[in-house]
């Protein structure tokens, strides 16, 4: 949403420099006042836009941050060439999977980042921003899937000669319905 507003801003700040560079072209040194052109159009409708575009971009980013509320938590470790996941089970136990998220939709949650080798980048772009991955640190990222279904993610930080094998899934499942059969990517020490 973030990025179709941006876009939008960006066509229409284009659009006026190529109309006034139009103008330019068409009037053959006929004066108008300078003043006028530079204040109201160069100055005034481009900073307009750039405000409601500042504005709207601090509202998606507010929504963005973790709070301390009841917001689900699930972990993500990244390491040479995988993410583990420690997310609540179908019994409710923290299960640990391979690859593979699993999130109730049209809930927040919040994804603990850590890193066990290098710097890495957590990133579903269908969900949100990305998030890095620093070894001895830990981030928290916040995201939602509005409507249940199956999203691509990825590292996106270069972080070796497997980074191409640093991608994942997110399941976004209807949280009214039953979770999910995860026994395919759950790691063998976690399992029930």
């Amino acid at each position: 949403m973030l990025w179709w507003a941006m876009l939008i801003g960006s066509g229409l700040i284009t659009a006026l420099v190529l109309g006034l560079l139009t103008a330019a072209v068409r009037n053959n040194g006929a004066r108008r006042s300078e003043r006028g052109w530079i204040w109201g159009w160069g100055l005034g409708f481009t900073g307009a836009v750039l405000v409601v575009l500042l504005g709207f971009s601090l509202w998606i980013g507010e929504r963005m941050l973790a709070r301390g509320d009841d917001a689900l938590r699930v972990g993500a470790h990244a390491a040479q060439w995988e993410w583990r996941f420690t997310q609540p089970g179908p019994d409710g136990l923290p299960v640990q999977t391979v690859d593979t998220l699993y999130i109730p939709a049209g809930e927040s949650f919040d994804v603990e980042i850590t890193a066990q080798d290098v710097i890495h980048s957590f990133w579903v772009p269908q969900l949100g921003g990305k998030m890095d991955a620093i070894p001895g640190h830990q981030n928290l990222h916040r995201l939602r899937a509005d409507t249940p279904g199956i999203y691509e993610g990825l590292c996106a930080e270069f972080c070796g000669i497997g980074h191409s094998f640093m991608r994942f899934t997110v399941v976004a499942y209807d949280p009214t319905g039953p979770i999910p059969d995860m026994s395919a990517d759950l790691i063998p020490e976690t399992r029930p």
